[in-house]
């Protein structure tokens, strides 16, 4: 009877791989399932609720609809899906998950060249197949882009306007820089 002897080769020049325990982002992932769907969008570090009591005045065509305050919470997701909408747009060019309207805290120069701190608002679009548009400009998918006291915001095909203002909205050019200091969490 024979035997047959195999030699097995390992080849010792290659480095053993070492562990990854960098994030895989699947954790986050996890964690961003509101009512049963999975949200596209996370809040960055810098989110904070807004101190001026931010408004989106929506019209339909020469018509005004009740305003919708934004100073209760740090992000509103605008969509189709009610189910995890914010805030609902009833249109059937706009995606379940369109765009989600940020409060960010961020840094600005003041006019003695001093650095300062400021809750603003943005919108980002979360790849919606339509698009956002502020002022009537395509704004770019995954990108923040400020919001300013009049802006227009349009979403896909829609006729319906949202218009920002905050409370203290004039009818000229208004000063809406409100500092704000961050505190240590």
């Amino acid at each position: 009877m024979r035997r047959a002897i195999y030699l097995i080769s390992f080849d010792c020049s290659k480095p053993k791989a070492k562990p990854n325990f960098g994030l895989s982002g699947k954790l986050a992932e996890d964690t961003n399932i509101y009512n049963g769907v999975v949200i596209k969008y996370n809040e960055p570090p810098e989110a904070r609720k807004a101190k001026r009591r931010w408004r989106l005045y929506p019209f339909k065509g020469d018509q005004s609809l009740p305003f919708i305050p934004l100073h209760r919470q740090s992000a509103y997701l605008l969509g189709r899906s009610r189910l995890i909408a914010d805030i609902p747009i009833d249109h059937p060019s706009c995606s379940k998950q369109h765009a989600v309207l940020q409060f960010r805290l961020v840094d600005y120069k003041r006019d003695d060249g001093t650095t300062g701190r400021r809750v603003r608002p943005y919108i980002i679009d979360l790849e919606s197949a339509n698009g956002t548009f502020v002022n009537n400009k395509q704004i770019d998918a995954r990108c923040y882009v400020e919001l300013l006291e009049r802006d227009v915001i349009k979403f896909g095909f829609s006729s319906r306007e949202y218009v920002i203002l905050h409370e203290e909205s004039k009818g000229e050019e208004a000063d809406d820089d409100v500092a704000v200091e961050e505190t240590a969490t």
